[in-house]
C-alpha cells in the first residue's frame, strides 16, 4: 500500500533508519531533535515500525471519548521528566481551550490553545492514541493495554480517520515575550499571603507580571526557600520510606497530569530517578534540575507545601504536593517532613 504521504514521508524514513542504526536504543523525542524535525512528521511518515493513521480535528472531540477504550495506560512529558499513569479516563471536560480529567487514577488539566494534531499509531504493535502540538510536538499519549477495550480502540479510530489525509503542517508555536518584571513587586507578598487556594497562584503571577522564579526569589525565605538539587530523589525515597501519599505534577505547554498516592518501588538508572510502581511511572531527569524551591502557600485549608524543580531555561520540570483535595487540611506527615528540609522557619 502507497504511503498517503509518500513524497515527503520517505526521505524522512531513510535519514530516521540511518540515525537509528548508528543509535539503536534512541527515543522518537531525542531522534526527531537530532534530525532537526518534529516528533510528529516521523510519526505521519511511518519512521521504523510505525504505522500511523491522521486523525480528523478537532483533537477535543477525539479527547472526549477517551473513556469508552478502558483502562489504559496515560503519558505526559516535557524535555526532562515523563510522567505515566494507568486508568480510566472519567468525568472528561474538554472546552474549546481548557479541559480537565478527574477520575481517580487519570488527573488531567489541558490547555488546548496550541493543540493541533492527532494520530492513531501502530507502533511494532504497540498502539496508542497521539496529540500533538501546532509545532509538532508530542503533548500526550494514550497507550492501549491488555486491559484495555480493543474493539473500543479500533472503533474511534475508524470514526475519525481522516478520509483524505494532507501531510500536516507545522507552525512554530507563538513565541511569548518575556516581559514580566526583573524584581517581585512589593504588593505582591500582601497578595501571596491572602491567597485562599494554590489554583489562585497563576493568576498572581499574571496580576504582577512575574515570572515564577523571580516571585520565588522574592518573596521571603518564609514562604519559598532555595534547597539543594538532590532533594526531588530524597523526597521520593522519604515518601517511600514513611509511606507518605503525595502529588506529583509533570506538564508541558498542553497538559498537566497528575499523580496521586504512595509509592514504594524507586530505581536509579544513569541520569534518571525512576519510580516504578504498576500503575505509576515517573522517570526524572535529575542532572537537569538547577534549581529546587520548597514553597509555601496559605489557603482556606490551611498552609500547603510543595517541592519544584527548574530547569535551566526556568522551565518547570516537576512538582510534589502532599495528597489532598479541596476542602481538607495538607497532610501533617508531609508537611513535617518539608518543614524538616528546610534550613530557616516556614510560615505557619
Amino acid at each position: 500500500m502507497t504511503h498517503p504521504f509518500e513524497g515527503k514521508a520517505a526521505a524522512l524514513r531513510e535519514r530516521y533508519a540511518e540515525l537509528k542504526a548508528q543509535h539503536p536504543k534512541m527515543r522518537i523525542r531525542n531522534v526527531a531533535e537530532s534530525m532537526q524535525v518534529s516528533e510528529m512528521e516521523l510519526v505521519a511518515a511511518g519512521c521504523g515500525a510505525i504505522q500511523s493513521i491522521l486523525l480528523k480535528e478537532p483533537p477535543q472531540a477525539i479527547f472526549k471519548e477517551l473513556g469508552s477504550l478502558g483502562r489504559v495506560m496515560a503519558l505526559t512529558r516535557n524535555d526532562w521528566c515523563v510522567h505515566e499513569r494507568h486508568g480510566v479516563y472519567e468525568d472528561i471536560r474538554a472546552g474549546n481551550t481548557m479541559g480537565i480529567v478527574l477520575g481517580p487514577d487519570i488527573d488531567l488539566r489541558m490547555f488546548f490553545s496550541d493543540w493541533k494534531f492527532t494520530f492513531a499509531v501502530n507502533d511494532d504493535g504497540r498502539q496508542s492514541l497521539q496529540f500533538f502540538d501546532k509545532a509538532g510536538n508530542a503533548i500526550h499519549k494514550v497507550y492501549i493495554t491488555d486491559e484495555s477495550d480493543r474493539a473500543a480502540y479500533d472503533a474511534l479510530v475508524q470514526k475519525y480517520t481522516d478520509p483524505d489525509p494532507a501531510w500536516p503542517q507545522t507552525e512554530a508555536p507563538a513565541q511569548e515575550e518575556d516581559t514580566t518584571l526583573p524584581e517581585m513587586p512589593a504588593a505582591m507578598r500582601a497578595d501571596w499571603l491572602a491567597m485562599e487556594d494554590t489554583h489562585e497562584f497563576f493568576g498572581l503571577l499574571r496580576k504582577h507580571n512575574v515570572s515564577r522564579l523571580t516571585a520565588l526569589r522574592g518573596i521571603g525565605s518564609d514562604l519559598a526557600q532555595q534547597v539543594d538539587n538532590g532533594l526531588a530523589e530524597r523526597v521520593l525515597e522519604d515518601v517511600a520510606a514513611r509511606d507518605i501519599s503525595f502529588m506529583c505534577f509533570v506538564g508541558n505547554r498542553g497538559m498537566v497530569q497528575i499523580h496521586s498516592g504512595p509509592v514504594k518501588k524507586l530505581m536509579r538508572s544513569g541520569p534518571w530517578f525512576n519510580v516504578l510502581e504498576p500503575h505509576f511511572n515517573l522517570h526524572l531527569d535529575t542532572t537537569a534540575i538547577v534549581s529546587s524551591w520548597i514553597v509555601n502557600r496559605p489557603t482556606k485549608d490551611g498552609w500547603v507545601t510543595s517541592l519544584e524543580c527548574y530547569a535551566e531555561n526556568g522551565d518547570l520540570i516537576v512538582q510534589f504536593f502532599g495528597a489532598r483535595k479541596p476542602g481538607v487540611p495538607e497532610l501533617a506527615s508531609w508537611r513535617e517532613l518539608l518543614v524538616g528540609y528546610c534550613s530557616e522557619p516556614l510560615a505557619a
